[in-house]
């Protein structure tokens, strides 16, 4: 599992996530690994990004390779994109093109129930100065998307993966909340406003549209954190952990790493060109 943040401001969009992947058979986690790549440059020079959380390869291709599949494709003098004239939107269906049609749509055995991916892409399209974030799901073999996220609103914090402490944090009550006030006798057509009711009085808002680039970063790493130490002290295996890696895309900056993890030490971080 893996926890994703996605912190939208006027200034720019973060994307941030941990460094877990889980090996997990029969509902059983069989080990964790702490170098997971979730987090992607997709086009070299502009400003775009992407994340995933979810199932962590599609057949024999890991996610992160597919993404660096996608970003060679996207950047290709031929069939590539119009650095010109571009859009998220357009970058995020050749993404769900790549993820589902080719890759997913190949498999000779489909992975077994209940299996699940989400994709996010997010950035500036070209001459625009207001950033989208775009997602795509795959779930037990169906695709939704890409659909934007949170359309027209000036500041706002996503979250994906393993929700619970967040939704704790921000809107003030678990994901299964739903599920204990209907054991407790709340009628199904009611629950949706009682849910929103509930939401407008607890939920803390933690994006504000003025906020500056380095305070946006700051509350993706804090978020992220705080789902790692949620995570660690639970009963069970740590599926949220590792380094955190954290990139930040601005209209006139573009991409921009903040934080990654490297196979190799910095100090001999001289090649630029992986995930």
């Amino acid at each position: 599992m893996t926890i994703c943040v996605a912190v939208k401001v006027h200034d720019c969009l973060v994307f941030a996530a941990d460094s877990a992947l889980s090996l997990d058979s029969g509902g059983d986690t069989l080990n964790v690994y702490g170098h997971g790549n979730k987090v992607f440059n997709l086009v070299k020079g502009l400003p775009v990004c992407a994340m995933f959380c979810g199932m962590g390869n599609i057949g024999k291709a890991s996610i992160s390779s597919i993404a660096k599949d996608l970003r060679r494709e996207l950047s290709a003098e031929d069939g590539g994109i119009d650095r010109e004239a571009y859009t998220i939107e357009e970058i995020a269906q050749r993404a769900k093109e790549m993820l589902f049609d080719r890759h997913y749509g190949e498999l000779e055995t489909p992975p077994a129930n209940p299996h699940s991916l989400e994709f996010f892409v997010g950035g500036y399209g070209a001459g625009s100065d207001i950033a989208e974030v775009w997602k795509i799901v795959i779930l037990n073999g169906d695709c939704a998307g890409p659909v934007l996220q949170m359309g027209g609103t000036d500041a706002f914090v996503l979250w994906a993966g393993q929700p619970e402490a967040l939704n704790r944090l921000i809107l003030g009550y678990s994901q299964f909340m739903p599920s204990a006030l209907l054991r407790a006798g709340v009628e199904p057509d009611k629950l949706a406003e009682l849910i929103d009711s509930v939401r407008a009085e607890t939920i803390t808002p933690l994006a504000e549209s003025p906020m500056p680039t380095g305070d946006a970063i700051a509350l993706a790493y804090f978020l992220v954190d705080v789902t790692k130490n949620y995570v660690h002290f639970l009963r069970g295996a740590d599926t949220v952990g590792g380094e955190t890696d954290l990139a930040t895309v601005t209209r006139h900056e573009g991409f921009r790493w903040i934080s990654r993890k490297h196979f190799y030490p910095r100090e001999l971080n001289l090649e630029t060109d992986h995930a």
